[in-house]
C-alpha cells in the first residue's frame, strides 16, 4: 500500500501553502455547515415534488444514518489508524479525529446521499458529485484519511444510496399508479 501513502503525502502536501484554500477545507469538512444548505435543498424539495419530497427525506435521513452507522461498525473491524495518527510530516489542518480510518464516513454519507438523490432526480448529479469529490479531497488534504479510506467509502455509500433509491422510486411508482387507478374510478 507505497501508493496509498504516497497519493496521501501528494494531497496532504498540498496543505500549509494557501492559507485561503486551508481555510476552505477545513470550513467545508464541518458538518455543521451543512444544515443550512440541507434546509433550503429540502424546502425546494417539498415545494417541489410536495408529499413525495417529505417521504423521500425521511427515507434519506435513515439511509444516512444506517451508513454512517454500517461504516462505523466497519471502521471499528478493520480498525486502520488514521494517516495523521500514524505517519510522519502530516499536516494537521484540523486535528486528527479520535475513530479508525477505514472508511471514511463523510465518504460513505455523502456518496449514499447524492446516490440516492440521483436515482431519484437523476439530472442532480452535476451539482451533487463534485460536492462529494471536494469533500472527499478534503477528508485526505485535511489528514484524516488515506485514499483508499474516501474510495471505499464511495464504494459502500453508493451501493447503500443506490439499493435505498431504488426501493424508494419503486415504491413511489406503485404509490402513484395505486393512487392513478383510485383517481380513475370516481
Amino acid at each position: 500500500m507505497d501508493w496509498d501513502v504516497a497519493l496521501f503525502h501528494a494531497i496532504n502536501g498540498l496543505a500549509g501553502r494557501w492559507p485561503w484554500l486551508d481555510q476552505f477545507m477545513r470550513f467545508f469538512a464541518a458538518p455543521d455547515n451543512f444544515i443550512v444548505l440541507s434546509v433550503v435543498a429540502l424546502g425546494f424539495w417539498v415545494w417541489a415534488k410536495g408529499w413525495r419530497a417529505v417521504i423521500g427525506a425521511i427515507c434519506l435521513a435513515a439511509m444516512v444514518e444506517a451508513a454512517d452507522f454500517t461504516a462505523t461498525r466497519i471502521k471499528y473491524l478493520v480498525a486502520r489508524p488514521r494517516p495523521c495518527q500514524v505517519l510522519e510530516q502530516v499536516h494537521r489542518v484540523a486535528g486528527c479525529g479520535r475513530a479508525y480510518s477505514f472508511p471514511s464516513n463523510h465518504a460513505v454519507n455523502t456518496a449514499a446521499a447524492a446516490t440516492f438523490f440521483q436515482v431519484l432526480h437523476p439530472r442532480t448529479g452535476w451539482i451533487a458529485w463534485p460536492i462529494v469529490t471536494l469533500i472527499g479531497f478534503g477528508r485526505v488534504y485535511l489528514g484524516f484519511h488515506y485514499v483508499t479510506d474516501v474510495l471505499a467509502g464511495w464504494l459502500l455509500g453508493g451501493a447503500l444510496g443506490w439499493v435505498a433509491g431504488w426501493f424508494l422510486v419503486r415504491r413511489l411508482s406503485r404509490w402513484s399508479s395505486t393512487e392513478g387507478s383510485e383517481g380513475g374510478t370516481k
